[in-house]
């Protein structure tokens, strides 16, 4: 009708329909703020000082990165042009990167590095690079495990380094990890490596509202750890289906949806079931990823 406005169309996460598109009203942001003081005796919220410090050791550790890269490459001999402008950098993955991780936590980080950069000189060179740092102690490799990585106690966090060459001359600063392409002619075990990270940037590009979904996630970590439940991925559904609630309503749908969903056990079932067709079959055709969406999207 004439003057009439109308509003433009949500955009839709997941393949089903949002079950409600309310948006909060003042007594769900009353509660939401109980629910902070309710968790924060918990430990689930880290001190702003202690936020900040992660970020230098991280930025610190990226530095470190950065340099050694840049030795590798002038010791192969790459012409200065490439040196110059090599790159490297330092991810970061799991409940830091999800901005969920509780006081005291460690870091899951992976090295990423250009094509001329080989999994023995990380174990190598960045090693010994490591190990003249004062801030490390505690300096481990383990070059046998499923998933190798260097371990670390970086300035008194705790830091777990996996590592990773992509098939690129460089390495860009706006890298995007979940580009499929990047799996192409990569090392199996590079691509466990690119896993972690790449899973993590997908929980956080298919919700809704980031902040809702970290809060939401704050309390059911708390709730799920105690179960041996694994909430990343049942938060983020539950997000989806709920995209304009903030967290005290997200929390008591949580519960309401997976009380009801008659069929979250064949579900969970489904998605170790596609992670090891994606890890034994897919991964020569270049389509590897830890296909959880089989579950965030139902």
């Amino acid at each position: 009708y004439p003057g009439h406005q109308t509003r433009p169309p949500q955009k839709h996460y997941g393949i089903t329909s949002p079950i409600s598109l309310a948006a909060p009203k003042e007594t769900d942001c009353l509660l939401t703020q109980k629910l902070v003081e309710t968790l924060k005796p918990f430990g689930v919220f880290e001190e702003e000082e202690e936020l900040q410090r992660r970020i230098l050791i991280w930025g610190k550790l990226n530095n470190l990165v950065n340099e050694w890269i840049q030795e590798i490459s002038e010791s192969k001999n790459l012409p200065p042009s490439v040196t110059e402008n090599v790159g490297g950098k330092i991810f970061t993955f799991g409940s830091y990167r999800l901005g969920v991780h509780t006081k005291g936590a460690d870091i899951d980080a992976l090295c990423v590095a250009p094509r001329h950069v080989d999994r023995s000189d990380f174990f190598t060179s960045f090693y010994d690079k490591l190990k003249l740092q004062e801030e490390v102690k505690g300096l481990r490799a383990v070059e046998e495990a499923f998933v190798p990585l260097i371990k670390l106690c970086f300035d008194g966090i705790e830091i777990d380094i996996l590592f990773a060459r992509l098939a690129l001359q460089t390495i860009p600063e706006d890298l995007d990890l979940r580009d499929d392409s990047l799996l192409k002619n990569l090392d199996i075990r590079c691509i466990r490596s690119l896993n972690g990270c790449r899973v993590t940037d997908e929980i956080l590009h298919l919700v809704p509202n980031i902040d809702n979904f970290r809060l939401t996630l704050r309390a059911i970590k708390l709730w799920a750890k105690r179960h041996n439940i694994y909430s990343n991925i049942l938060v983020a559904r539950t997000c989806q289906l709920y995209p304009n609630a903030i967290a005290s309503t997200l929390v008591h749908k949580f519960f309401l949806v997976f009380s009801k969903w008659e069929c979250f056990v064949i579900y969970t079932m489904e998605i170790y079931a596609y992670i090891y067709i994606y890890i034994y079959i897919y991964i020569y055709i270049y389509k590897l990823s830890f296909n959880f969406k089989i579950l965030i999207s139902r």
